[in-house]
């Protein structure tokens, strides 16, 4: 029994702490969950050149604002006055305007007509340097993809104030029992030496 009730001891204990468990009692700082992506990227390389064009999502028949950013490969030093063209192999007539917007940075406006990947052909010439590079991978109409939602904790044993309660039950429910066990253990003991104490009465002669 002593087992048990140490046993019982130990839950309840362990199930008040529990309960504290998920109260904040500091004033750190707290870190916030990544917020996902909020542009799509593509990025082309040569012996030249580093490309990389930044864009949020798309949609056929409506303007599009697209920003490039040019650098040397070999240094990785923004780019600037750089002349740039832009074509689309799937369709050449489409039109874009390129503004240098700050070094190494350049505003690509136009407009995609569907809902598909498209791709750039560009043309850049720098001072003495020049080069034609493909950016793929540009599709009209994808969405971003959206942050997963972190799985919602399982609750703990502890966590319900019921099983709490439950658990304080069960403790005094074994204290209980041992003190009638007790009880029980001693009246057999008292009824045992009260018989013994008058049979010795009895056979002690009278003087």
């Amino acid at each position: 029994m002593k087992q048990l009730l140490i046993l019982l001891l130990g839950l309840l204990l362990a199930g008040a702490a529990a309960a504290h468990g998920g109260e904040d009692h500091g004033d750190g700082a707290k870190a916030s969950a990544p917020a996902g992506a909020t542009s799509f990227s593509v990025a082309a390389l040569s012996e030249q050149f580093e490309v990389l064009l930044r864009y949020e999502p798309l949609e056929g028949g409506q303007p599009a604002d697209l920003r490039l950013f040019l650098s040397d490969y070999a240094t990785n030093a923004p780019i600037k006055g750089a002349k740039l063209t832009l074509t689309n192999p799937e369709d050449a007539s489409l039109k874009w305007a390129v503004t240098e917007k700050g070094p190494g940075e350049y505003l690509v406006e136009g407009q995609f007509p569907a809902n598909k990947a498209y791709s750039f052909a560009l043309n850049v010439v720098a001072g003495e340097q020049a080069d034609l590079l493909l950016l793929e991978g540009i599709k009209v109409g994808e969405k971003l993809p959206v942050a997963a939602v972190p799985a919602a904790a399982a609750p703990g044993l502890f966590s319900s104030w019921k099983t709490v309660l439950a658990l304080v039950g069960a403790f005094l429910l074994g204290i209980g029992l041992t003190a009638l066990l007790m009880r029980r253990r001693r009246e057999p003991a008292l009824s045992h030496t009260s018989e013994q104490a008058l049979t010795a009465t009895r056979r002690t002669p009278l003087t």
